[in-house]
Formats: C-alpha cells, structure tokens, sequence
C-alpha cells in the first residue's frame, strides 16, 4: 500500500475527441452556464480529492492514536479500589495529553478540509486566469499530500501512545503539514488582491 506523489499523470478526456458531439454537448453545457469538462473545474475537483486523501491520512493517524491510548488506558488505569480510589496523577495527565495530541490532528483535518478555495465567480473570471492559480494549487496540494503522508507514517510506526503524544507536535512541525497550509492561503491571497 504505497503511496508514490513524485509523478502527475494526465488522464485523457475521452469526450475531448468525440468530434461534432462534444461540440454539440459543448454548447448545451454552455448554454445552461456550465461546463463539466473545463480544465478549471477538473482542476478544482482534484483539489477536493486531494484535501479528502490527506484529511482521511490525518484520520488514520488519530485513529491510530486513539486505540493506543484504549491500550494504554486499559493497562496504566486501571479501575478504584478501596486501597487505591484514586488514579496514579501522572498516567492522568499522560491520558489528557493524549487526549490533547488527538485534538490537535482532528483541529488540523477539520483545517485541511475546510481550507479555502477559488471562488467560482463568473464576473471576476473575465478578468483573471483562474487556471494559473489552480495549477499552482495542485502543486502546494501535491507538497501538502506528500507532508501528510510522512506525518500518517511516523504516527502509524509508533506503538507507544505516551511517546507518540509527547511527539506529536514536533512530528506536525516536521511534517510541514501547518507550512503547507499557509502556503495554500498565499496562493488564494494573492488571487484575491
């Protein structure tokens, strides 16, 4: 199950060939004001499928993450007894930051799929080339898989749910995941000046 970004393929359009009947699709698509074949909107439909692969990475870390912490919860906390009613305060506190490092991969997925898009607007559209800026989009979204995918990694090896939650921030900042993400916004910033 490996994931290999370092190459693009373009898949072609079999209705780019079809002739006079793309032309007369072509014109229907036009005439309701939309056209599903346009490279824009294949471009922005790939950008919603690769922001849903990295969010479903970013699950599978917190996943993860969250049946070590059962294990862990099962073995260091165990239920009060009249001799011990109350939990050992450092595997409480190691349970809470667990609990933190979870929220904090659920906060960057819930991030990554709520990250901002071009809007599709028809009167800006005549004046600017949205294309430029979706391909440049397709390019910080390939980075951003490519940062996820090392972050699933790393988390997935770990089999330890304290070391992990320690390690949980320096893993995200290793990852480049949040540089990724800004990236994005200056893309979509600079489309929007």
């Amino acid at each position: 199950k490996e994931l290999d970004m370092t190459e693009f393929k373009a898949v072609a359009n079999p209705i780019d060939s079809a002739g006079s009947t793309k032309q007369l699709l072509s014109n229907l698509f036009y005439g309701w004001g939309y056209n599903f074949y346009r490279k824009e909107n294949q471009l922005r439909a790939d950008d919603l499928l690769v922001r849903a692969k990295v969010s479903e990475m970013l699950a599978a870390a917190r996943t993860h993450l969250a049946d070590l912490e059962r294990a862990w919860r099962r073995e260091h906390l165990p239920e009060p007894t009249r001799e011990h009613p109350y939990a050992d305060a450092a595997a409480v506190a190691s349970a809470q930051q667990m609990q933190r490092a979870q929220q904090l991969i659920e906060a960057l997925e819930l991030r990554v799929r709520t990250v901002g898009v071009p809007e599709m607007d028809r009167i800006n559209q005549r004046h600017r080339n949205e294309r430029d800026t979706l391909q440049q989009l397709v390019g910080v979204d390939g980075e951003l898989v490519l940062a996820a995918k090392g972050f699933s990694d790393a988390a997935l090896a770990q089999r330890d749910a304290a070391a992990l939650a320690m390690q949980m921030p320096d893993l995200l900042v290793q990852s480049g995941l949040e540089n990724g993400l800004a990236q994005r916004q200056q893309v979509l910033s600079a489309l929007a000046t």
